[in-house]
């Protein structure tokens, strides 16, 4: 299943993607989708549902994240072998695991803030999962059996804040509007390999990220296996999984976001995003 959220900032409600491509309230089926909601029984409730019976959304309603209110926002760092090198530097022995603010959730086609005082504000196009089962100390033959569904998460950075100012790397990506997620949160039984899926984004029309999950580092089952041994992983939280090469910073010269600049981006099987930048 594509489940979504649609409506105004703040006033989301629940939704689906039905099979001709048309949003379907769901409103009176469940609240929200949620830390507390988001399970495999509330999968299979709406699984079972008539879909032709449930309301047609009209109109063109904004998309907001895909999941309210995630408890944690989990992100890892240079997991693509080749991103690592256009980074200058080395495959980590073990995941990087860095966190972004969750107010910085907001909708796959929201307007993204530069930052005041930004000079190098970047993008990053990321294979997003979903936990949908409390996971600690899961094996990674268990892991998938966690994961609720997957998304696609754009890992908006502002490369000085998050390098060249001391400390943790969180302060480069915590932003407000720095996590666009979705339109999607497609259900795990739609991905037959999550180690398979195209990543793309295009900034202003040109193809500047074109890379595949098949060159992960650490895949979905090794990293929640391995963050379950940190923390407990928790219905609603959110994984991203790090970036093929085509950032910004990689680039020679470098080139970094501006005030009109529009990102177009989508993960195989999981939607597309597109956002336009604005100063904040």
């Amino acid at each position: 299943m594509k489940l979504l959220r649609f409506g105004a900032v703040g006033a989301e409600k629940p939704g689906l993607l039905d099979q001709g491509g048309v949003i379907r309230d769901l409103s009176a089926v469940i609240e929200d989708f949620n830390p507390d909601t988001i399970s495999d029984a509330t999968f299979a409730k709406i699984a079972a549902l008539d879909r032709a019976s449930l309301p047609v959304v009209s109109g063109n309603p904004r998309i907001g994240a895909c999941v309210a209110k995630p408890g944690k926002f989990i992100c890892i760092g240079l997991n693509y072998s080749d991103h690592a090198a256009e980074a200058g530097m080395q495959v980590p022995p073990e995941p990087i695991i860095f966190f972004k603010a969750t107010s910085a959730v907001c909708g796959p086609n929201d307007d993204v803030e530069i930052p005041r005082g930004s000079q190098k504000s970047d993008w990053e196009v990321e294979l997003g999962i979903v936990i949908g089962k409390e996971a600690k100390y899961v094996t990674e033959a268990e892991a998938l059996d966690h994961v609720a569904g997957y998304c696609v998460v754009n890992d908006v950075s502002e490369r000085a804040f998050q390098l060249e100012h001391a400390g943790q790397w969180v302060k480069g990506k915590s932003h407000d509007t720095f996590g666009p997620i979705g339109p999607w949160l497609v259900t795990r039984d739609e991905i037959a390999d999550p180690q398979n899926l195209r990543l793309w984004l295009e900034l202003n029309g040109e193809r500047v990220q074109n890379g595949s999950t098949a060159t992960m580092v650490y895949g979905v089952a090794h990293l929640i296996s391995y963050l379950s041994k940190f923390m407990t992983l928790q219905p609603g939280d959110i994984i991203t999984t790090g970036t093929p090469p085509g950032v910004g910073m990689g680039m020679t010269p470098q080139r970094f976001l501006k005030p009109g600049d529009i990102m177009e981006l989508g993960v195989e099987g999981l939607g597309s995003q597109r956002q336009k930048t604005v100063q904040a």
